[in-house]
Order: structure tokens, then C-alpha cells, then sequence
């Protein structure tokens, strides 16, 4: 095979991407991954990890803001926003040559530039306005017997929200603010509205959060999200549900938002920026899949289990194949798609056992079924829970709030659905994930010992609840 032949040629390396590659040169194919922008996609450079970055930064200083509640005194607290930012960027700047480094490693070859498929097996790679990393291959004709697309989402857009980068943001410009803003309007609660809600909130911004569904965190089970608001409201983030943003004025240095609650009355409120937060959508567009006959929907490309898009030869992973719209979700679907290629039989993805985790504060963690999709899929079940304030790990940490719940199947002892709401829950909440994977029953949670003092004795105490057997509440 020469230099633009492959056996698997990946469109964009984002996280799905770059680990479908490296499974793939694991498994002894000729890999090469296509990219226009920045290694690791929009996860590693601005999305999953910088945003993490800044979190911590705002973590930190609401800790050295109430020193004193842990004994301690820390006067005059204050930040320097650039170096905050230059933190974050650094950080991503670290895991992108990460990502270079293991292309190399693992043999992969890159190629720089923006793809298209012109048929089955044939990739033509145009130049891109982004400078080539050193050693890439660029512009030209490939070939290759599997083509993976893995080309990611990027911010909705609704008419009259449309961002303009200066006064109002998607997730790109509200991670590199030159100024933090006095006062900000969040339009959408979901993962990536109420991260930066918190962020801005904790460094000093009056935040307001506008969601048009009854429920902030609309796919959190709706104890947990309400929790949530509380916590939220009680910390000063003014949060309005059932309302929508139907216009957006631009002045010089802020912008005048129309916030109707669907009341008759609809208000006008100025803010210094405003953050449209109303989801993501799959970039399939310039990749040749209508002229293949490609199916989409709703934006997204249409796959089976194991990656397959209708066109044999062709496959699709990642925000670009659909929801749940998660780093991790892309990475296993990567080598899913990857060892069905190969012929290994891999298990198709399992949606109900991906978790998804809200990096706020406080941080939210769930998988499986909430209470309600339970109830509608006709399951009897037994809900356990406990609470923050019970567990001596998270008293002596300072954060006795927060609260876990958990959902069997009454029948077979089944674990349809863990919830939590609390300090390192995003950390917790890959016990529960591990147990449905391994289809643990109750039972065998609660003969498991689990180390104490520690916040994941709490899982524990939750199982027992549900069976009337909780011992610390």
C-alpha cells in the first residue's frame, strides 16, 4: 500500500476519533486520521477538559473565600482573569501535544486538512485555513477500505440568539473572557449552562439561567435537578423555567434580553454578556454523505450498534452520530466500531449504561433510569437514598449536602438507575456504572464492604434504604 492507502481512514480527532485510531493500530491496521483545526477536537481543547480547568480555578477561590470555615483565615482573596484563562489553555495546550505525541507513538498517520467522502473508500482531503503540525501529510486523494466519521458537534444557533463572540457567547468565547462580566445571562440549563453558570457565579458574576422546560438539567431525574435549583437559588443564581429569550438588543458594551415566562407580561433585563447554552448539533455538513446517500436525523448520522452507517463502508461515532453527545459515550463507541471492523464481536454501546456528570457546584452524576423513565417503562421499583448529611467523610470535608439516590427493579433486585447530587459525585458514580455492567443484584452491593471514612459508603447506605435496611439514617 503506498502513502495515501489505508485500511481505516477517521474524519477528525477528537476523542472518538484519536482512540478509534490508536484501537485500530492496537489491532494491527494501517490507521490514518484526518484533522483541519486542533488534535483532540473540541473536547480536549475547548470543551471537556479547559472548561474542568476553570472549574477548578473557581473551586479553589469559594474555598480561600470561606477559609474560615475550616479554621483558617485567607485575607484580601482576589484573581487575575488571564491568568485563569492561561491556566485553562495551558492545560489544553499540554493534552494536545499528548494526543500528537500518541499519534506518533502508535504509528498513525495524520493528515491536515478538511475531508470529504467522494464514494465508498475514497477520501479527498482539502487544504485547511489552520497551519500543518510538522510530519502531517496534507491535501490530496486517499483511499482506505473503512472510513469512520468522527467529525463532532458544535453550538446550536437559534434565530435572534444568534453569538456574535463579543457580547454574546457560545462555549468557545466563554472560555477565554478577557474580562469576567458583572452580570450574565445563561440561555439553557442543560451540562454545559449550568458549568459556566457556576463558574461566573463563583468569580463574581449575577448570574441568571433562562430554561424553556419546566426542569433545569432536563435529563437528570427531576428530584436531583430540583435539589439542584435549590442549591443554586440558595448560593444567588436567579434561575427562571418555562421562559424563553425572544430577543436579544446588542448595544455597545452589553446587551438588552426579552425574557418571557409565556405570562403576557414579557420583560426586558440588560446584562453585560449573555451565554446561548441550547445544546449542540452534529457537524455533517461538506462531507459528501447526501450525495452517498447517507441517512441523518435531526442533524445527526444514523448508526447501528457497532458504528454502521446504511452505506456499507462507512461508519460514524461520536457527537456526530447522536445523543448522549459525551467524550466517553465517543471514545467506546470508537473501539466498538473499530473491533467490529476487525471482526472481535465487540457488545454493541449500551446508552443506559453511559454516565453522564454535571462538573458544577454542587456536582451532579447519574446512569441508568431516573424514577420517572422507570415508572413509564411500566418497572416497579424500589428507590433507596441518602443523604450528605449522614456520612462523616463528607461533615469533616465541609460538604454535608448533597444526596444519593438509587432505583431497582422490585421483581429482580435489577439496578435500573443511580442519581447524585454532592461533593466528588462525578467520582462516585463509576461504582454504579461498574455494578450494571457486571448486572450486580442488591444483594451483592450490600455484602460489599466498602472503606470507611469515605463519601462512597453513602452508595452503600442508599442500597440499604431502598431495602429498609439503611444503618446511618
Amino acid at each position: 500500500m503506498s502513502d495515501t492507502t489505508f485500511d481505516i481512514i477517521i474524519i477528525g480527532s477528537g476523542p472518538g476519533g484519536y482512540v478509534a485510531a490508536i484501537r485500530a493500530a492496537q489491532l494491527g491496521l494501517k490507521t490514518a486520521i484526518v484533522e483541519k483545526s486542533y488534535l483532540g477536537g473540541i473536547c480536549l481543547n475547548w470543551g471537556c477538559i479547559p472548561t474542568k480547568a476553570l472549574l477548578r480555578s473557581a473551586e479553589i477561590y469559594h474555598y480561600m473565600q470561606h477559609a474560615k470555615d475550616y479554621g483558617l483565615s485567607a485575607d484580601n482573596v482576589s484573581y487575575d482573569p488571564k491568568a485563569v484563562v492561561a491556566r485553562s489553555r495551558g492545560v489544553s495546550k499540554r493534552l494536545n501535544d499528548g494526543v500528537g505525541f500518541l499519534m506518533k507513538k502508535n504509528k498513525i498517520q495524520i493528515i491536515w486538512g478538511a475531508a470529504s467522502i467522494d464514494a465508498p473508500g475514497k477520501v479527498t482531503v482539502s487544504a485547511s485555513k489552520t497551519e500543518a503540525p510538522k510530519g502531517t501529510l496534507g491535501p490530496g486523494a486517499y483511499q482506505a477500505k473503512h472510513i469512520i466519521v468522527a467529525t463532532g458537534a458544535r453550538p446550536r444557533v437559534l434565530p435572534g440568539l444568534e453569538p456574535d463572540k463579543k457580547l454574546v457567547w457560545t462555549y468557545f468565547e466563554a472560555m477565554v473572557p478577557e474580562k469576567m462580566p458583572k452580570s450574565l445571562l445563561v440561555v439553557g440549563s442543560g451540562a454545559i449552562g449550568i458549568e459556566f453558570a457556576s463558574f461566573f457565579h463563583t468569580m463574581g458574576a449575577a448570574v441568571t439561567v433562562v430554561e424553556v422546560l419546566p426542569q433545569i438539567l432536563p435529563v437528570e431525574d427531576a428530584e436531583i435537578a430540583g435539589l439542584a435549583r435549590k442549591r443554586f437559588e440558595k448560593q444567588g443564581i436567579k434561575i427562571l423555567t418555562g421562559t424563553r429569550v425572544t430577543r436579544l438588543e446588542k448595544k455597545a458594551d452589553s446587551v438588552v434580553a426579552t425574557i418571557d415566562a409565556g405570562d403576557g407580561k414579557p420583560q426586558t433585563v440588560e446584562f453585560d454578556r449573555v451565554i446561548s447554552a441550547v445544546g449542540v448539533v452534529g457537524n455533517i455538513e461538506n462531507l459528501g454523505l447526501e450525495k452517498l446517500g447517507i441517512k441523518t436525523d435531526r442533524g445527526c448520522i444514523v448508526i447501528d450498534g457497532t458504528g454502521k452507517t446504511n452505506i456499507p463502508g462507512i461508519y460514524a461515532i461520536g457527537d456526530v452520530a447522536g445523543p448522549p453527545m459525551l467524550a466517553h459515550k465517543a471514545e467506546h463507541e470508537g473501539v466498538i466500531c473499530v473491533e467490529a471492523i476487525k471482526g472481535l464481536h465487540p457488545h454493541p454501546m449500551d446508552k443506559n449504561l453511559i454516565p453522564g456528570c454535571t462538573y458544577c457546584n454542587p456536582q451532579i452524576a447519574s446512569v441508568g433510569l431516573t424514577e420517572a423513565k422507570a415508572k413509564e417503562g411500566g418497572r416497579e421499583s424500589r428507590v433507596g437514598r441518602f443523604p450528605f448529611a449522614g456520612n462523616g467523610k463528607a461533615i469533616a470535608l465541609g460538604e454535608d449536602q448533597g444526596l444519593v439516590k438509587v432505583i431497582f427493579d422490585k421483581k429482580t433486585g435489577q439496578l435500573l438507575g443511580a442519581h447524585m447530587i454532592g461533593a466528588e459525585v462525578t467520582e462516585l458514580i463509576q461504582g454504579y456504572v461498574v455494578a450494571m455492567n457486571l448486572e450486580t443484584t442488591e444483594a451483592e452491593l450490600m455484602h460489599t464492604v466498602f472503606p470507611h471514612p469515605t463519601l462512597s459508603e453513602m452508595m452503600k447506605e442508599a442500597v440499604l434504604d431502598a431495602y429498609g435496611q439503611v444503618l446511618n439514617a
